[in-house]
C-alpha cells in the first residue's frame, strides 16, 4: 500500500481561543447544573448530621447481631450514610458557580440553540436566567 502525504494544517490562534472559550463555557454550565441538582430540595424530613451519625452508631450495633442478609443491607446503608454525610459537610459555593454560569450561559445557549424553557426544565431559576440575559422570547 502506498502512503499518501497529507498536508498538515494548523489551527489559527483565533480558532484555538474559540475552542478554549467553548470548553470553559461548557464547564461552567455543567458545574452549575450539577450543583443545583445535588442541592435540590428533597421531599420528607431533612436529615441532620447529628441524626446521620446516630444512625451510623446504631448500624454498627445492629451489624454485629444480624444475619448475613441483614449485614449486607446494613453495609449498604452505612456506605450511603457516609457518602451523604460527607457531601453534607462539604459546602458548595453556589454563588461562585452561579456567577460563572451567568457569564457563560447566554453565549453557550445561543451557540447550542438552547432556549429559556429548556433551562427552566433542568431547574435553573428564572432570576439566574434573567441575569444571564436569557429571556422567554
Amino acid at each position: 500500500m502506498a502512503t499518501t502525504n497529507r498536508k498538515k494544517t494548523t489551527m489559527s490562534d483565533s480558532h484555538k481561543a474559540a475552542l478554549a472559550e467553548g470548553r470553559a463555557q461548557g464547564r461552567a454550565v455543567r458545574n452549575y447544573l450539577e450543583a443545583i441538582e445535588a442541592h435540590k430540595p428533597k421531599r420528607g424530613r431533612k436529615r441532620t448530621t447529628d441524626s446521620m451519625t446516630k444512625r451510623l452508631a446504631k448500624i454498627d450495633t445492629e451489624y454485629a447481631e444480624g444475619d448475613q442478609l441483614k449485614r449486607l443491607q446494613l453495609a449498604q446503608e452505612r456506605l450511603d450514610l457516609q457518602r451523604e454525610l460527607s457531601t453534607a459537610q462539604s459546602a458548595v459555593d453556589l454563588t461562585a458557580l452561579q456567577k460563572e454560569f451567568v457569564a457563560a450561559a447566554g453565549p453557550y445557549g445561543e451557540r447550542k440553540g438552547i432556549g429559556y424553557a429548556a433551562w427552566r426544565e433542568v431547574g435553573v431559576p428564572d432570576a439566574v436566567l434573567r441575569d444571564a440575559g436569557i429571556s422567554r422570547s
